[in-house]
């Protein structure tokens, strides 16, 4: 399987811009893993903004 450049793109920046961790570091992980800690970012981000 393949994976789309620019969303892979996304995924990094978002991971970076939210924990600061490196292109090296969100690049290693495995999709899986990244794509659950994204989830878990937006659910976090979310809950936050509703509780504002």
């Amino acid at each position: 399987m393949t994976y789309a450049t620019g969303r892979l793109w996304e995924e990094v920046a978002y991971v970076a811009y939210y924990l600061h961790w490196s292109f090296e570091s969100i690049l290693d992980l495995e999709h899986p893993v990244r794509r659950r800690v994204i989830d878990e970012l937006g659910r976090i981000h979310r809950q936050l903004a509703e509780d504002d």
